[in-house]
């Protein structure tokens, strides 16, 4: 039947999404076409409108409804140095810290040979793009540490080392070690040994506040 061939293709289309399985994808064909078909409208229109619009950025690989977004353009930022991640929801996720000021480019994934994603597949070109029309003075890698990121900021290491482009380039990996907040008991030896090889140095202040440990009333 028509009706149930169109939920079908539905279906199919909802299980493309990450995460969303068939049982899943069920789900919400059925609750759009019963209880949300305004919601459903929205959807669609809200997609279509994306795919016309959206493209990526010239500079920074991120996506964008201009030629270069609004971090790229802003002046405010420090355009010398160069964040790259894998992906626009890690990019957002340094941008909430508030605490870096300069640009970003986005590789769009990791090299991943057991899914057949290498360094073709990522924005490597573009990127080798940007150092020749840029001045960059630094660039931090911070890809996930994971296995996957591991290997893909390793590649660009080694890619780096051998362009005449990247010579005078600083090139920095992200931290990697106890969170805040984190006890080292409940934390993975990695991690921990990964914590204690990167140690800083630390300076007095000599502003210790211990009014935490205080009962108010002056007392310790």
């Amino acid at each position: 039947m028509p009706a149930a061939h169109a939920i079908e293709k539905l279906r199919a289309a909802l299980a493309c999404l990450p995460g969303v399985g068939p049982k899943s994808a069920q789900r919400m064909a059925y609750y759009l076409i019963e209880r949300n078909q305004e919601g459903a409208r929205g959807i669609a229109s809200a997609l279509l409108h994306a795919l016309d619009l959206i493209q990526h950025c010239r500079r920074c690989n991120n996506l964008s409804e201009s030629e270069l977004c609004p971090l790229c353009t802003s002046p405010s930022r420090k355009h010398s140095q160069l964040c790259i991640v894998e992906t626009p929801a890690d990019l957002e996720a340094i941008e909430q810290t508030g605490s870096y000021k300069g640009c970003y480019f986005v590789l769009m994934g990791t090299i991943s040979p057991l899914d057949g994603i290498g360094p073709d597949d990522l924005g490597v070109d573009r990127l080798l793009e940007v150092l020749e029309e840029f001045v960059i003075e630094e660039i931090i890698l911070a890809t996930n540490l994971t296995a996957e990121g591991e290997t893909t900021a390793e590649y660009l290491v080694d890619l780096l080392a051998g362009k005449e482009v990247a010579r005078d380039i600083n090139i920095t990996r992200i931290a990697r070690g106890v969170p805040v907040g984190g006890e080292l008991e409940y934390i993975d030896r990695n991690t921990v040994a990964r914590a204690i090889n990167e140690r800083q140095r630390v300076e007095a202040t000599g502003e210790t506040r211990l009014s935490i440990y205080s009962d108010g009333k002056g007392n310790h």
